[in-house]
């Protein structure tokens, strides 16, 4: 039998240089997933930033109502979702850019203005997906040293080069929860050159309640450069539909939406984001949640005498002082699915997405469990 050529092509010698050293990116592990593994049906999921709450019954509402219609495609242009952004944002429609979630606007913004000439600039133990949009492109990430877990903005300053053309910013920061106060931010985008576009990812804007924290939108009149991105996957509930936005420059959101593929957000997802923008019941009550829970957490790490980064987020890193993940099977093995980041370069810790009291009352119980299997 004569072999089949083409199964001697080696495909990954023809990918681009960028895809092929690509790590794909890793989610917390689905609650179906674990049910299928260990037979756990009755899990709770900490591991993945989603408001324990799930949507509020406007946007559930809306759901229902926008499946009747789901033969159609939807508004490529969102117009209905951009109006209803724009009046709550006090800004002009001409400078939303809708995503399929914050994550697909942050690789706009890469897609736009670099190329593999070019740098990207972001902090040591930032989200993954800037490594991610930034090693497709073919550009050179320069990954500055964290200061407390957090961004070194002097050091990304520093790091500015003729080749630098993007910087992200978390703020607050996934994973470790750390945010960046108005002063220290201000001073930072006075100093980056205007030819750098800079992207402040928002995703957990509305849930932080810190002194001092700035809001990028109202920064964005008086520096054209910079994006503010934000989503509705995390205190409006939203994730399973994915929707998120971008708001820059109206010649940025222009560019923006040049590579933005066509039907990115679709009708039921525009629908439900644009009831749960007016649902502030339901946008009280998961801060207050939240809140809560932070504090639920926070008080058992130090009652079982466990380090944890403080959190401006729906989340906490709590440090182990020794490898995480044979505690997070563990926990597992009890029906809590929480989230080991040893890929953020943090390989003692673990981030716990805040949950509903009773959710967080069972990781505790678990956790003190296996603290106490392992002395």
């Amino acid at each position: 039998m004569k072999s089949d050529r083409r199964s001697l092509i080696d495909f990954f010698a023809l990918a681009a240089p960028g895809v092929r050293a690509l790590d794909p990116y890793q989610p917390g592990k689905p609650l179906a997933e674990l049910a299928r593994e260990h037979g756990i049906t009755d899990a709770v999921k900490l591991a993945s930033n989603e408001n324990p709450l799930g949507p509020g019954p406007r946007a559930r509402a809306a759901i229902r109502a926008g499946c009747a219609d789901i033969g159609r495609y939807p508004d490529g242009g969102g117009y209905a979702l951009k109006k209803a952004l724009a009046a709550r944002l006090a800004i002009g429609s001409d400078r939303i850019t809708l995503g399929n979630g914050s994550n697909d606007v942050l690789e706009l913004a890469a897609r736009s203005f670099v190329t593999s000439s070019h740098q990207v600039i972001f902090s040591q133990h930032a989200f993954a997906v800037y490594a991610l949009a930034t090693q497709a492109i073919g550009a050179e990430a320069v990954v500055t040293p964290a200061r407390d877990y957090g961004h070194d903005l002097r050091a990304m300053r520093a790091a500015i080069n003729a080749r630098t053309r993007l910087i992200f910013i978390a703020n607050p920061n996934n994973p470790t929860g750390t945010w960046i106060d108005e002063p220290g931010l201000l001073e930072f985008i006075q100093c980056v050159p205007p030819r750098v576009v800079i992207v402040l990812d928002e995703a957990y804007f509305e849930y932080v309640q810190a002194p001092g924290y700035p809001n990028g939108l109202r920064l964005i009149d008086r520096f054209p450069n910079l994006v503010v991105t934000r989503t509705f996957s995390k205190i409006h509930g939203l994730a399973g539909l994915r929707v998120g936005y971008a708001v820059s420059h109206p010649q940025v959101a222009e560019l923006m939406n040049r590579v933005r593929q066509p039907f990115n957000v679709n009708s039921v997802a525009l629908a439900a984001a644009e009831a749960a923008l007016a649902d502030e019941e339901h946008v009280t009550a998961s801060v207050a949640v939240n809140k809560a829970g932070l504090a639920q957490l926070t008080r058992a790490c130090e009652a079982l005498g466990l380090g944890y980064i403080p959190s401006a987020a729906n989340f906490l890193c709590i440090e182990l002082g020794y490898p995480a993940h044979d505690l997070y099977e563990a926990l597992l093995r009890r029906g809590v699915i929480v989230r080991p980041i040893a890929n953020y370069g943090l390989p003692n810790h673990l981030r716990i997405t805040v949950g509903t009291e009773p959710e967080n009352t069972r990781f505790i119980d678990a956790l003190r469990k296996v603290l106490n299997e392992r002395s």
